[in-house]
């Protein structure tokens, strides 16, 4: 053990200067007053920041993401929790199955999902641009719902809702007073995660979004392909701030470690 550790330590640090460092290079350069990204940064400036919130495509392409996280996490939830429930309280045959069914957007790349879905929804049944996005990233987040959402349902003691069906409360009354409060650390869990990961999509947005409809990250992507200067760096950090604000008041409100610590039950 004395061994492992500090070679674990030292692939931890690396780990950690491999992921932040890149990350700050690019902060720093969203504050330069110069008309290039390069670092150092040349002086301190804000007008980068002004920049981004006053371009346009960027503004746009932002409230498509909202508009998007938002509505494929509701989708992704209203399926992941159900199917959660069925998972871990019903009698449902071949339960690990099923699970493994919900899980396995994480495994598949998601190239090949977004290929697949262009291929099937839009090219085969001619369907819009846009719900077929949607179901892309409803996909993608299923696993957030049903694993995190499983996490809270795996701490939460069953003998409470058995308890409140015994006292005389109807199976809809229980889950609305019983399971659900006890769900409700997990369900705003899976949301966030959820959000954060739909809204920061590359792969899937950029093959089946359509002109009507761009996401962010795949607009700053074309934009960083055609100038170099460094207003999408500003538009980055913003996202990463809102990203730390949300993780923050997440830790705050409901508490991640808690939550996750169901996982490996």
């Amino acid at each position: 053990m004395k061994i492992r550790r500090p070679v674990a330590g030292s692939l931890a640090v690396a780990g950690y200067v491999v992921m932040i460092v890149p990350i700050l290079f690019v902060v720093a350069t969203a504050f330069t007053s110069g008309s290039t990204l390069r670092f150092p940064p040349q002086g301190f400036s804000l007008r980068w920041f002004e920049a981004a919130l006053g371009y346009d495509p960027f503004v746009s392409a932002l409230l498509s993401s909202l508009q998007l996280a938002l509505v494929a996490t509701v989708l992704a939830l209203a399926v992941g929790v159900p199917a959660t429930l069925a998972i871990h309280r019903g009698r449902l045959p071949g339960k690990g199955l099923v699970e493994g069914l919900f899980l396995s957007p994480l495994i598949v790349p998601e190239l090949v999902v977004g290929l697949a879905l262009y291929q099937q929804l839009v090219i085969g049944f001619r369907l819009d641009n846009f719900p077929v996005l949607l179901i892309g990233h409803t996909v993608l987040m299923l696993p957030y719902a049903v694993r995190v959402t499983g996490a809270s349902l795996a701490l939460a003691d069953p003998a409470l809702e058995e308890a409140a069906r015994g006292l005389g409360a109807s199976p809809l009354r229980a889950f609305f007073t019983v399971t659900l409060p006890l769900l409700r650390p997990g369900i705003f869990s899976a949301a966030l995660l959820s959000f954060v990961t739909s809204f920061n999509n590359v792969p899937l947005s950029l093959l089946l979004q359509s002109r009507d409809f761009r996401t962010l990250p795949v607009t700053m992507l074309d934009y960083v392909q055609q100038s170099y200067d460094p207003m999408v760096a500003a538009m980055a950090t913003l996202i990463l701030a809102g990203t730390v604000v949300i993780a923050v008041i997440a830790e705050r409100t409901v508490g991640f470690a808690k939550i996750f610590g169901g996982i490996n039950r």
